[in-house]
Order: C-alpha cells, then structure tokens, then sequence
C-alpha cells in the first residue's frame, strides 16, 4: 500500500497543485460559482497528504536543495511574501484598520434596525418584523444588528445573509 501511495505522489501533487491554480486564479479575480472556495480550500488540505509522502520518497534529493542558497533564498522571500498579508492596512488618516468589507461588516453589525431600514428600502418596523420572523427573536429598535444576532444565538454571518436579503 505505501509503495501506491509513493508511485501516486507525484501525480496527485500535479493534478493537486493544477486544482488549486485554477480555483486559486478564479477566486483572485471572483469568476465562476462560490464552489471554487470549497475547492480551493478542501483538496489544498487533501494535497498535504502527497506533498508529505513526495518529501518522504525524495528526501535524500530535497537535502541537497536545503544546503545551497536558492532553497533558503526562496523559503524566505516566500515567508516575507505571506507575513505582508498580516500587515493591518491604515485608513488613510493614521489608523490601522480592517479590510474594507470587514469595516462594513463590523458597521452594519454596529446599526440598529432603523439604520438597516433607510440602506435597503424599508421601514423600521418592517426589517425587526423580517428579523423575527427568520429567528432573531430578540430584533428590536433599539438594538444593534450585532446585539439582536448574539441574543438571538445566531451567528454575525447569518445576520449579514438575511441583512443582504432585504433589499427591495
């Protein structure tokens, strides 16, 4: 069995590796269905699996890589490359701050109802009557969108989708 798996390492790395490019480029540029996230994520984490059982099968030709500088050069340009991504990007006025979709988020979590209600076209009454009736048992007027979903047990990601669906 483990000399299958060795003989399929490289292969499954390749079409592996294939998967994640392409879904990797249409969720870089938002082409093609939501299910590029599933994919690009699930079989990334199945293509650890052959990438250790490669390493293992061709270990003795991998230490050489390690004992000159392009392997070290590349592992760290690789590793500044990722750490870039957990720099907070500022507001323009000196503050650090979130990624724009995250500081929209985190400001319609922060609105009450009736703030909610002018965004998508209806009135107060009608988006704490809408709450309700998906489960939000606690929706009222003077409650933060935040505040209704963590005391009505739901999640902030349920709230935004029954928020996004209110539109008119």
């Amino acid at each position: 069995m483990a000399n299958l798996l060795l003989r399929y390492a490289t292969p499954l790395i390749t079409g592996l590796f294939l998967v994640s490019l392409v879904s990797g480029i249409a969720l870089f540029f938002h082409w093609g269905p939501m299910a590029f996230h599933g994919i690009h994520e699930w079989l990334s984490m199945v293509l650890i699996l052959p990438f250790v059982l490669h390493l293992w099968k061709n270990w003795r030709p991998m230490t050489a890589y390690f004992k000159r500088a392009p392997m070290a050069i590349a592992l760290a340009l690789s590793l500044l490359a990722s750490l870039a991504f957990f720099i907070p990007l500022g507001s323009g006025n000196g503050q650090k701050g979130a990624p724009p979709q995250v500081a929209i988020l985190q400001l319609i979590s922060a609105a009450k109802p009736s703030q909610i209600a002018s965004l998508v076209g209806r009135t107060e009454e009608e988006v704490i009557s809408f709450l309700k009736d998906k489960g939000f048992a606690a929706a009222a007027a003077d409650r933060s969108m935040g505040d209704i979903a963590q005391s009505s047990g739901k999640s902030d990601r349920d709230l935004m989708v029954h928020v996004a669906s209110l539109r008119r």
